[in-house]
């Protein structure tokens, strides 16, 4: 069941296109969020959904019924900020309760609800204190106990962890999401924390300058990016790119980068022209390195350890060094010259305008796993 449905939802403020022709559906019970950088129009569209902002173009339907005109309280919709905006002077219980006691709901029910929503929330021996006597958890917590209380549809968080320290940000994060297998509720989540949106995400929504780059799952997004910006926004450290261009157009691509020299790669490129300015990426845990023989190969010009891993850092002559996920056990060090070893069945392929090339059907099968490169020296494409 389609519980949210955006049907080429436009914004506008000030002669300025906040939101360009977004569409999307949201399943009952799925949790979803919103990703993008500062500035694209996800909180925005948050603030649409609340009815705190209204519509310029487009329809918003709430199973099923149109809703652009409705009031917040007639949507059905309860909203976390990411201020706890708490007031001081009342108890647990009365923050949790303000929503309900403004819709006049009766005593006896209001008592019931915010005992359930305090117990939920892990909140039940705290209802008599003040939010200056809460850690910063706890009045997160509240504030969400606030908009669960009046047991909406649908549940909006607006940045929530982001006043909160590292270690809580962890905490509170496992939290919603156990607070979302129990209650089963639809959510709906804005972050501009990549984490954030891969570990709590059924489905994510990537936005960029108004408009709704892709929407998947988040093994989706990361394994098979729709556009180059996509795949350089999610993963930590970002996927590498290395500059390219087309020599061979056809299903199998005949692709020249500075760095690796000439490759075939499984990627459809027919509908482009030979010479096309192209981007080569591959993630840092998709590449493999081995010393080089001689004075051959790419310098190491950087080592961090993480205990765990380590991140290796390479020369390619381009404006952003080859980062590479390796054992600590590796041992490379600055100075040391390295050969490539790549995963082809995890490398992309993005046209000028930063479109993701498709794979052939079937493509890769007869191909090695990985393919071994020997660098070449930087020259200009």
């Amino acid at each position: 069941m389609i519980k949210l449905k955006l049907d080429n939802v436009n914004k506008q403020l000030g002669g300025m296109r906040i939101l360009r022709d977004v569409s999307l559906e949201i399943a009952a019970g799925e949790f979803v969020v919103f990703v993008g950088p500062s500035g694209c129009g996800k909180s925005t569209l948050l603030r649409l959904i609340a009815g705190l902002e209204s519509i310029c173009g487009g329809d918003m339907l709430i199973d099923g019924r149109r809703v652009n005109d409705l009031e917040p309280r007639e949507r059905g919709v309860g909203m976390v900020f990411q201020s706890y905006a708490l007031y001081p002077h009342m108890s647990v219980y009365d923050n949790i309760s303000f929503g309900l006691k403004l819709a006049k709901t009766e005593k006896s029910s209001l008592r019931e609800r915010v005992l359930k929503t305090a117990q939920i929330l892990q909140l039940d021996k705290l209802l008599q204190r003040k939010p200056k006597e809460l850690s910063g958890g706890q009045r997160q917590r509240v504030a969400m106990g606030r908009a669960m209380a009046r047991e909406p549809d649908i549940l909006l968080f607006d940045e929530p962890l982001s006043n909160l320290d590292a270690s809580l940000r962890v905490q509170m994060r496992n939290e919603i999401a156990r607070l979302h297998d129990r209650l089963g509720s639809t959510m709906i989540y804005v972050t501009h924390d990549q984490v954030e949106a891969m570990t709590l995400a059924d489905k994510i929504v990537v936005l960029n300058g108004g408009r709704v780059e892709q929407i998947g799952s988040p093994r989706e997004l990361y394994e098979r990016p729709a556009s180059r910006f996509v795949a350089g926004f999610l993963g930590s450290p970002r996927m590498n790119f290395l500059a390219a261009r087309l020599h061979t157009p056809g299903t199998i691509s005949l692709v020249d980068t500075p760095v690796l020299g000439m490759t075939s790669l499984p990627f459809d490129s027919t509908n482009l022209a030979a010479g096309t300015s192209l981007s080569l990426g591959i993630r840092p845990e998709h590449i493999s390195l081995k010393a080089a023989q001689g004075t051959g190969g790419i310098v190491v010009t950087g080592v961090e350890y993480l205990g765990s891993e380590t991140y290796v850092h390479l020369e390619t002559g381009q404006d952003e060094p080859l980062i590479c996920r390796c054992e600590v056990s590796a041992g490379w060090r600055a100075g040391d010259r390295v050969e490539l070893q790549l995963d082809i069945h995890n490398l992309h392929l993005f046209d000028d305008d930063g479109t993701a090339l498709e794979r052939p059907p079937q493509a890769g099968e007869n191909q090695p796993n990985d393919i071994s490169l020997h660098p070449v020296r930087a020259r200009a494409l």
